[in-house]
């Protein structure tokens, strides 16, 4: 028994096509490709609201993308600093880091590849990341600069 192929393909069989299981629109409005993941479900992806470029299309890549690198820039100066054993304020760094592209995701219309999700769930997930990243690293030891006494409480009752 053989699957039909196209005379084009790579020789795998085709996946059978469900209905309404096809991509956005190219610019001439007809489908782009057929889309074999979730069929059922998956109509279509709407990028997220904010999406757009940072700056003019004209301007450099970089530029575009300024919001991006400028947190991914200052996550990786604390990962050279935790590396550097410089522990507790590389981490901090990488907490206000996350922090900083919440702030920069509400203050901004167009924030580039910064925004992943909707507005409000991208401002929550890299403020409640980066807010967590900070307070560990306050509380990391030895000589925490930051002690919680029912978190050491629950630390002995579970071990």
């Amino acid at each position: 028994m053989s699957a039909e192929r196209d005379p084009g393909s790579t020789g795998t069989p085709e996946a059978p096509r469900a209905k309404g299981a096809v991509s956005a629109p190219g610019p001439d409005g007809r489908p782009r490709k057929v889309s074999r993941r979730f069929p059922l479900f998956t109509r279509d992806t709407a990028r997220p609201e904010g999406g757009g470029r940072a700056a003019p299309g004209d301007a450099p890549a970089p530029a575009r993308q300024w919001p991006l690198l400028g947190v991914v820039s200052l996550v990786g100066l604390g990962l050279l600093l935790t590396a550097l054993d410089v522990f507790r304020v590389g981490t901090m760094l990488i907490g206000i880091a996350l922090i900083g592209g919440a702030v920069l995701r509400w203050a901004l219309p167009d924030v580039g590849m910064l925004a992943v999700r909707s507005r409000f769930t991208d401002m929550v997930t890299y403020g409640a990341l980066g807010l967590a990243i900070v307070l560990l690293a306050m509380m990391a030891q030895p000589s925490p600069w930051l002690e919680i006494p029912f978190l050491d409480d629950t630390l002995h009752y579970t071990i």
